[in-house]
């Protein structure tokens, strides 16, 4: 059988991989010159390896992906994030609150932050919300049908009552932390960290996103060494290790019918037949694509229409130091070797989003800032640090129409001033910097929107609703032997690699039915 594979990001990897292994002639087509998409990385100042998108990996260290793959045998190596959190002292001169794999750890640094009380509540908030993230981290991992969705929760908190347990999964991640704690700093840590997903923690459905911190404590988030895009080199290592084909700088143009068949065309002017094709780009350029080779022109309207990008997420700074950040009263090993939550209060989150919906930039930007030069050396020269700052909420369109062009470097100023204004003479040590706006994330990585989660990650996005019902099998009515994968398919943004994998399944096990004209290995 032969596949086709459009786009390089990690989820298309993934796919090309496992149908690879088994044998089947892949060749995956990549638009850019650097393959992985957004997890790739490239050398932006001299000696400085920095992202070009994710950063951290936490989902795909929960899929077996890595193992299954044998991904170590190609170069790819994590090392834990660990503390895997931290949020600087506070106003009042309360320490910093410092999350480690360590439970008692963390509720001995939540204790001495916040109470007693809410270093207690921490203790089972883990313990209840542990095994929860692990049944969603199960249905992350095949397809969102309602077979395997019901098999992924059954029996879960049967004590309760399946009412009480779906009221939880479906509340906002702010009651969430409201029913269970009661610091404000402590709630604002967990509600970034849940906002990493894209929506605020004010929208239903959101407090599984904020529970997830409970798994943090089984496995925590892992650095690739060398960088995110390290987990995509490996990829492509194993892809060519078993004759796949890996092309980049080849954007496809169409995708059409062909006979029984796919033909795929390139910007070169190449013309491929394919028995299937495994689309990785954003949905809404697949869909582009489908237009280009012909495919009914009403229907690609319709779901053209009724997906939802959203206004925007963010935008990142990164920037090459001297130093790293000094925050009050912690040392490196305890602030920098994890995600950073500088926030406070929920409330300036609130404000962030609020002003995105409206197209304004934020009253004050909320930065998540990543230091991972701390954990491994080699990206950043001798005597040298480098961080991503990422800062939510951005609007890709501005209300006032502006280019985003005579924004960036002002807005860059501002998110630098932020970690200054928690960590004191950071401004001073940076060196250079390279601003990615909305804008500039779409431009470089094709992210629709500025999206980076591709569409919203809204409840009615999810499971079997992403990105709409009719296609969240990762399939296009109408369109047999095509496969959708990537962050527009379940179960959506961030570095999991379980798209690929079932996309690769669906593939694999048409073929076993012979749903293909010619279902052959090579």
């Amino acid at each position: 059988m032969h596949v086709v594979v459009v786009g390089s990001g990690h989820n298309a990897l993934v796919a090309a991989c496992y149908l690879a292994r088994d044998g089947h002639r892949v060749e995956v087509l990549e638009r850019d010159e650097v393959l992985g998409g957004a997890v790739s990385t490239v050398e932006r100042f001299p000696g400085h390896l920095m992202d070009r998108g994710s950063s951290a990996h936490i989902m795909i260290r929960h899929t077996g992906i890595i193992e299954d793959l044998e991904l170590d045998r190609f170069g790819l190596r994590y090392i834990d994030c660990d503390p895997w959190g931290f949020t600087p002292a506070d106003a009042e001169g309360r320490p910093p609150l410092v999350f480690h794999r360590d439970l008692d750890a963390t509720c001995a640094s939540i204790a001495a932050a916040c109470g007693t009380a809410d270093a207690d509540a921490y203790r089972r908030f883990v313990a209840v919300w542990g095994p929860r993230s692990a049944r969603v981290m199960r249905a992350f991992g095949g397809a969102p049908g309602p077979g395997h969705l019901l098999r992924s929760f059954w029996g879960l908190d049967a004590e309760h009552g399946g009412s009480a347990l779906s009221r939880e999964f479906l509340q906002s991640g702010d009651a969430l932390l409201d029913s269970w704690f009661r610091d404000e700093r402590l709630k604002a840590s967990l509600a970034w960290f849940g906002a990493q997903s894209g929506p605020p923690m004010s929208e239903p459905g959101t407090a599984p996103m904020v529970g997830f911190a409970a798994l943090m404590h089984t496995l925590p988030p892992g650095r690739a060494v060398g960088g995110s895009g390290a987990l995509s080199a490996a990829l492509v290592a194993r892809l060519r290790a078993d004759g796949a084909t890996v092309t980049a700088g080849d954007a496809v143009t169409s995708i059409g019918r062909a006979g029984d068949g796919w033909l795929v065309r390139t910007a070169s002017g190449r013309g491929m037949r394919a028995d299937a094709v495994i689309a990785g780009a954003h949905v809404l350029t697949t869909l582009d694509l489908l237009r280009a080779g012909g495919f009914d022109g009403a229907a690609l309207d319709d779901w053209q229409r009724r997906i939802r990008v959203g206004p925007g997420i963010g935008m990142v700074v990164r920037v090459a130091t001297s130093a790293l950040p000094g925050y009050h009263g912690a040392s490196a090993a305890e602030s920098a070797r994890g995600l950073q939550f500088l926030v406070s209060d929920r409330a300036q989150l609130r404000r962030a989003h609020g002003a995105a919906l409206a197209g304004d930039l934020p009253p004050r930007p909320v930065v998540l800032a990543m230091s991972f030069s701390a954990l491994d050396p080699s990206i950043a020269p001798p005597g040298e640090h480098q961080l991503s700052l990422w800062a939510q909420w951005h609007p890709y369109r501005l209300a006032d129409g502006s280019d985003w062009a005579a924004h960036a470097e002002r807005e860059g100023d501002r998110i630098v001033a932020e970690v200054d204004s928690y960590a004191p003479g950071f401004a001073s040590s940076v060196r250079q910097r390279f601003v990615q706006t909305p804008v500039d994330l779409e431009r470089e990585m094709g992210l629709r929107g500025g999206n980076v989660m591709h569409v919203e990650m809204s409840l009615d996005q999810m499971m079997l609703w992403r990105p709409l019902p009719e296609l969240s099998g990762q399939r296009v009515p109408g369109a047999p032997g095509l496969y959708l994968t990537g962050a527009s398919t379940h179960p959506g943004g961030g570095v999991s690699g379980a798209s690929g994998r079932t996309a690769a399944r669906l593939v694999l096990r048409d073929a076993k039915h012979r749903r293909f004209p010619f279902p052959r290995r090579r």
